[in-house]
């Protein structure tokens, strides 16, 4: 390891804006930040490079978002950052007009990130956040921050201040508890789906696999199983805690659940009525495309065309109690059945956990700004409309803006890439005190509750032109 320096380095000027994080929602407000000369911002992650689900970029598979849900092109389709034109930067955009492909693969939303992310001037890769203060002198938060080398070890030490900071640090992968203890033992293979493809060639040759979970990654990772294991010897099992493999609620009108018009409905819920609503809405994030679920069906058709039945078994409204290892290949699990009140066990030789993800928690981040911070009665942080911490008065002038960290105040659509562009050029028009980025006074036929929440009435055409180009 490099010695370090005895104290970190600060820097005079301060930031407009400090992202910490880089996954696609702060990506997409540092690319419509792009535009916006005047305004000094800059985005810290500690990875050496963008990546956007590598376990889980398994061939074939798409967003479940349409193209256009890019991360700049809902609030601002003329950006030089969109997936359009990142088509036309690889001479690409003849053969995707002839595909005629609305819902584009994982793979290639994943290059398009990291293209965006190589070519902008304000991201810094290998900055390792550390401590985020408040600094009442200078009304200025206090970042310091490590920089690592490419091998991961401290290189040099840093501060930056800041007036504003965006914290879109993602999700971690959970793991059920009790099934923590097996995916820490690396004997036998217990893995949660974000690994899916790192463990993929050991457990092709495993003879036995049980999926655990029925969202979109349970049910990619259990076709690609079917797909490549001999018929007649499968050896597969999926089970999930829903009551059935069920599709994702995409009619039209349901998806209109997820734009601007429902997020400012939902906020404006009293808490306990947000509280209800967000496991009840489990289907509009949880459930299974279409084209998945036929896929699977026209897998395991295909497998009985000979006669008999493939070695198969899905089973929905299971939970797993408890589990346990038997030997050194194989594992136990006991399972309950909701409806039918039965338990049983299932012994299996490797199990793949698409459990989901969980927010990471800011606490240990803002640790130091804990007094600050105003709290819900469950003990989340409040926060406002435009995605800032609800803070103390004593803090003038700044603020702190966080996203994907906001479902229990925003609703299910906190995590969902097609609200992207939108939260993000929210933010910018709450820094910079202007509407660079105009929003829609509308967005949805539904009107939501019958005392629908304000909106925000878009800027004149010059405004929107001298905001977007810092003149």
């Amino acid at each position: 390891m490099t010695t370090a320096p005895a104290a970190p380095a600060a820097q005079d000027q301060p930031l407009d804006l400090l992202g910490i994080g880089i996954g696609p929602f702060n990506l997409s407000l540092a690319a419509l930040a792009d535009r916006l000369p005047a305004l000094r911002t800059a985005f810290y992650d500690q990875r050496p490079a963008f990546h956007w689900h590598p376990g889980l970029l398994i061939d074939g598979t798409t967003l479940q978002v349409p193209f256009l849900a890019d991360l700049v092109t809902l609030a601002d389709p003329a950006s030089p950052w969109t997936f359009l034109n990142y088509l036309k930067s690889r001479d690409r955009l003849y053969p995707f007009y002839v595909a005629e492909r609305f819902h584009i693969q994982r793979a290639e939303y994943d290059a398009y990130c990291r293209w965006v992310a190589q070519s902008l001037p304000t991201t810094r890769f290998g900055h390792q956040v550390d401590t985020v203060r408040w600094n009442p002198g200078r009304s200025q938060f206090e970042v310091d921050h490590t920089q690592l080398d490419t091998n991961g070890e401290a290189e040099a030490l840093g501060r930056t201040h800041a007036r504003n900071l965006v914290i879109g640090i993602g999700t971690t992968p959970y793991i059920p508890e009790p099934l923590r203890p097996l995916a820490e033992a690396p004997t036998v293979p217990v893995v949660h789906s974000a690994d899916y493809l790192r463990q993929r060639e050991r457990l092709l040759t495993t003879p036995h696999v049980t999926v655990v979970g029925s969202g979109q990654s349970g049910a990619e990772v259990f076709l690609d199983l079917l797909r490549t294991r001999p018929a007649g010897a499968e050896g597969l099992t999926w089970i999930a805690r829903t009551p059935a493999f069920a599709p994702m609620e995409y009619s039209k009108l349901g998806l209109e659940q997820f734009t601007p018009d429902y997020t400012r409905y939902f906020h404006d819920l009293a808490e306990p009525v947000r509280d209800r609503l967000v496991p009840q809405q489990w289907q509009l994030h949880k459930g299974i495309d279409h084209d998945t679920i036929n896929a699977i069906h026209e897998e395991l058709y295909r497998r009985t065309l000979d006669g008999g039945w493939p070695d198969v078994t899905l089973t929905p409204g299971v939970s797993v109690r408890t589990a346990g290892r038997l030997g050194t290949n194989a594992i136990e699990l006991h399972l309950e059945h909701e409806q039918q009140g039965v338990r049983t066990r299932l012994t299996t030789n490797a199990a793949v956990l698409a459990t989901g993800y969980r927010e990471r928690p800011l606490d240990q981040l803002l640790a130091p700004l804990e007094p600050y911070i105003r709290r819900d009665s469950a003990g989340r942080p409040r926060i406002g409309l435009d995605h800032r911490l609800d803070l103390d008065p004593s803090i003038q002038g700044a603020g702190i803006y966080v996203q994907n960290a906001e479902r229990h105040t925003h609703g299910v659509g906190a995590p969902d890439l097609g609200l992207a562009a939108w939260r993000s050029a929210v933010i910018l028009n709450a820094v910079t005190g202007a509407q660079p980025y105009p929003l829609p006074s509308r967005t949805a036929f539904t009107t939501f509750g019958l005392q629908p929440a304000p909106v925000t009435v878009p800027a004149t055409a010059s405004a929107r032109h001298a905001g977007i180009h810092g003149s």
